[in-house]
């Protein structure tokens, strides 16, 4: 494919349904109300020359250079802030506006550098501009006052601001205030000393900038240009694909030059993020040719011995026999596979497939069961969908928006730009928070109600919002009666309505003001439009189930279903968590979350798979090392995860996977899990391979490979490669073909393949002879499990209880520049930013202890103890700590404890009582890891 540029239409699409008809250039156009004249132009194929407008945003009107003469108006009005009107007669070209922007590209010309890198590439406008105008020099030279020698700022990693090359049209600003929302860019000075400043004057490194690249992508000179770019040149073929980062899902243009990728740009026509990013998918893509990518298949006996690199016939070969002698001596339920929550649907499917079908039992789990298993669970007993109800672009008709247990500034930032987008215009807030996130209060932002609950109380706080609901009569009650079970609303209504859960009652185990809960529920309630969007901090409790099944509880008393605006959306945290579940990577349920014990549902793949399938639901993640302690579980496939860092108890994690005699690690770095690995298979990155992920929306996107894999196989290739060893023959010549069986086993999946996800783009499932085009909105008609079901959520507080020898809470989550354990990102510029986990403790606390700024503290819980420095911080509430758990030497998880959601085992994450101290060494565990690392 050759580069791809992008059509931009100057200003942004008008909403309007009325058309209006007009003339331009003696050619009749009818457009929507309120469009630009110079859009109306182009849409008809007349290009109106400009500098400051795009349509990503609203025009501005400065550089001049699209004036338009309008019959019976007198001068020359800019054509981007210009409506068009009925009967308008419109000129592009004539000449005396040839003149008037002759003149002024001449002065644009007068003070931009002859040797402007960004021209050398073609990624000037103001080239391509004097080129189309006809000004092939200018008459004023470059020798009068001009701005050729300021200095350049190159203290971001990523990209360079040369101020040299700026011609202060401010689309730089206006993108860091309209898109991106964080409005680190401003215009400093008047007009000749006009210069544009990251916030106070500060180097972009020391400002406020998220090193999203929105003001990258809008400047129209090389005044902000990618370090990537100066070094290699621009790319010359284009390949679109989606980032692997979080489950946002964003498109990118991965621009490749000489079988090397050089530059990753965002898609404008991405549905997930239209055209914008953020500094992970943006710039963060370097560790994909990182020195510490594992090239060669890896095998050793034991765990004690060297690794070896060996061929890939040799690797699967040995790690085929392994698996077959463990079943031989033990039985076939003595082994297992964890998919990958960052490979394709294609290869998830696959590694269950193997599981299922030449393994031959149901011991097949994902990342999920440590996140959003509860999501799983509780939506699909109250809605009857594993997944989220709408689509990201529903935001935009949102009247309140309630975040609760998330993040999304941090975890999922191209998402929030937009929620913040509509926050700005005018939609109400609840965020329901341990912490004071960044929604809580950020430029132009702040939340109506925060709910600083304390940590594992979600569920006392979420039932006394629907006591105050459904006591107080806000309750929609003809949504109810038409949509939800008539008997399971009454049981619930008469268990809600107790005073046990009212605001009153609660206040003092939850930590929220009673009244402060009140208003946020009659603000959810008499809204129009209120949508939820809820992370981790729902899902990683005892109750996480619960919690979910709160949620959807709300939802349907208030008839907050159905249409835009609405609904309950889990933020997926992962690129393709979503997909792994759906694909059924789960030891209970089949692809399209069929249960294992379904006969006609097996029936399908046993006609697929030529094999006779378990009906009994195999072992999840946590049976698995409960099994292999015990002596019971032998062996274990591995793919793209690291159980290690990321499980909570590492030290009993650990034991489990020492326990085990055989253990096959696919990934692409050597990570702690490989500690216990016998076999190592290299995989391949997003930018090797072609498939699908499938984002928090339910959008299944294309991945297309732009450069060839690393380690000589594509993840897919590997898993097939070891069914075959062990011989059930697996075989497909493109992942194509294994969407095509996806598509021919998965009702939800019927209508998908490759041509269709290229014509349109990334399609919601369920997508099939129902919803040809994909389903955007759930539960429109009808919720889909017809009636809805009121689930009784009654409050348990956790067994994790804070005690006088650990007298803290500790909550965990994630940062902007980090993702998940840190294997990508911790391998790129972003640890410029964030190079080690850090423990936040609010001042007081801190004080208490004598602990200041910087200080090694020792975080300690009876199930173990880590040391990180400290980070004093009001965004914690007193008795609260937080640290992240990017790093694997801060070893957060070696505290967290074995408490997990009561229905699906997800971990305890975000309630850990604990203590802090001061020390001045390593942990003993940090200390044994730091031998174990050379």
């Amino acid at each position: 494919m050759t580069l791809l540029k992008e059509k931009d239409y100057g200003t942004p699409l008008s909403a309007s349904q009325k058309q209006v008809a007009l003339e331009i250039d003696g050619r009749k156009v009818s457009v929507p109300e309120g469009t630009s004249v110079m859009r109306a132009a182009f849409e008809v194929g007349i290009d109106i020359p400009k500098l400051c407008a795009t349509d990503s945003l609203k025009p501005f009107g400065s550089c001049r250079l699209c004036v338009v003469e309008v019959e019976g108006r007198n001068g020359t009005p800019g054509s981007c802030h210009t409506e068009v009107a009925a009967g308008m007669k419109v000129t592009t070209h004539s000449e005396r506006l040839a003149r008037l922007r002759s003149n002024l590209m001449e002065l644009y010309l007068s003070d931009h550098p002859a040797d402007c890198p960004a021209c050398a590439m073609g990624e000037c406008e103001i080239k391509e501009l004097a080129k189309k105008i006809g000004v092939k020099a200018n008459r004023y030279g470059l020798e009068g006052k001009n701005h050729l020698h300021a200095a350049k700022d190159e203290s971001n990693p990523y990209f360079t601001f040369d101020p040299a090359q700026c011609i202060v049209c401010s689309r730089c600003v206006r993108a860091c205030e309209e898109v991106q929302g964080t409005f680190a860019l401003t215009v400093e000075g008047r007009g000749f000393d006009s210069v544009i400043a990251a916030s106070q004057n500060d180097s972009f490194l020391k400002s406020e900038c998220v090193s999203c690249g929105a003001c990258v992508q809008a400047c129209p000179t090389g005044a902000l240009l990618e370090k990537s770019t100066i070094e290699h040149g621009a790319g010359d073929q284009t390949v679109l694909t989606t980032c692997a980062y979080c489950g946002v899902g964003c498109s990118f243009k991965a621009e490749v030059k000489a079988k090397q990728v050089v530059r990753m740009v965002p898609f404008k026509d991405g549905k997930a993020n239209a055209g914008h990013s953020c500094v992970k998918g943006r710039f963060a893509w370097g560790y994909a040719t990182h020195p510490d990518r594992v090239r060669s298949p890896m095998l050793r006996k034991k765990i004690t011995d060297p690794w070896r690199e060996v061929s890939w016939d040799e690797a699967l070969k040995y790690a085929a026999g392994e698996f077959k002698r463990l079943q031989e001596k033990y039985g076939r339920n003595a082994i297992g596979g964890i998919a990958s929550a960052r490979c394709t649907i294609e290869e998830t499917f696959l590694v269950q497939k193997m599981v299922r079908a030449c393994f031959g039992n149901n011991n097949i789990d994902n990342c999920a069961r440590v996140c959003h298993s509860p999501t799983g669970y509780g939506l699909k007993a109250t809605l009857g969908t594993s997944a989220g109800t709408q689509d990201f672009a529903s935001v935009d008709h949102a009247d309140v928006i309630m975040v609760v247990g998330s993040n999304p500034p941090e975890a999922h930032p191209v998402f929030a730009s937009r929620m913040k987008r509509r926050l700005r215009a005018g939609a109400k807030l609840i965020v329901i928070d341990p912490r004071k996130t960044g929604m809580v209060r950020s430029p132009h932002i702040e939340a109506d109600y925060h709910l600083a609950l304390k940590p594992g109380t979600n569920v006392a706080v979420l039932d006394a919002m629907a006591h105050v609901i459904v006591t107080e009569g806000l309750a929609d009650e003809d949504f109810i009666k038409n949509r939800c079970d008539a008997d399971g609303y009454a049981l619930w209504r008469e268990f809600i309505s107790d005073k046990r859960n009212s605001p009153e009652a609660l206040e003092e185990r939850s930590g929220v003001p009673a009244e402060d809960i009140r208003g946020a529920a009659r603000l959810y309630a008499a809204a129009g439009n209120v949508a939820i969007y809820y992370g981790l901090g729902v899902s990683e409790h005892s109750q996480g189930s619960v919690g979910v099944m709160c949620l959807a509880n709300l939802a349907m008393a208030t008839g907050n279903l159905g249409r835009e605006g609405v609904g309950v959306s889990p933020l997926r945290g992962q690129n393709n968590v979503q997909g792994s579940c759906d694909m059924g990577c789960f030891p209970h349920e089949l692809p399209g979350y069929r249960h294992v014990s379904d006969d006609a549902a097996r029936a399908v793949f046993e006609k697929e798979w030529g094999v006779t399938l378990d009906k009994e639901p195999g072992l999840r993640i946590p049976n698995m090392i409960d099994t292999a302690v015990m002596g019971q579980f032998k062996g274990l496939y591995i793919q793209g995860e690291d159980l290690a860092q990321s499980d909570p108890d590492i030290q009993y994690e650990a034991a489990g996977l020492k326990a085990m005699e055989f253990v096959v690690v696919h990934d692409l770095f050597m990570n702690e899990t490989v500690k216990y690995a016998h076999v190592f298979l290299p995989g391949a990155s997003f930018l090797e391979k072609d498939g699908c992920f499938i984002n928090a929306e339910r959008r299944i996107n294309r991945i297309r490979k732009a450069v060839e894999p690393l380690g000589g196989k594509a993840d897919w290739e590997g898993t097939m490669g070891l069914a075959k060893a062990m011989g059930y023959d697996m075989h497909y010549n493109h992942p194509s073909e294994i969407l095509d069986e996806i598509a021919r086993t998965t009702p939800s999946f019927a209508g998908v393949s490759y041509e269709k996800l290229d014509e349109l783009g990334g399609i919601q499932w369920p997508c099939n002879a129902a919803a040809p085009a994909g389903t955007p909105v759930m539960h429109v008609d009808h919720i889909v499990r017809n009636p809805g079901m009121f689930t009784l959520t009654e409050y348990v507080p956790t067994e994790e209880k804070t005690t006088p020898k650990f007298p803290l809470l500790l909550t965990t989550g994630r940062i902007l520049s980090q993702y998940n354990v840190g294997t990508q990102t911790r391998r790129t510029e972003n640890t410029i930013w964030h190079h080690e986990d850090v423990l936040e403790i609010h001042p007081h606390d801190a004080e208490q202890r004598g602990i200041r700024e910087g200080d090694l503290v020792s975080l300690q819980s009876r199930k173990g103890d880590t040391h990180l420095h400290a980070v004093l911080s009001e965004r914690v509430q007193p008795g609260v700590v937080y640290t992240t758990f990017h790093f694997a030497e801060s070893g957060a998880n070696v505290v967290t404890t074995e408490y997990s959601d009561w229905a699906t085992e997800c971990p305890e994450y975000k309630v850990t009582a604990v203590e802090v101290k001061l020390t001045h060494k390593l942990s003993n565990w940090q200390e044994e890891r730091s031998k174990d690392h050379g």
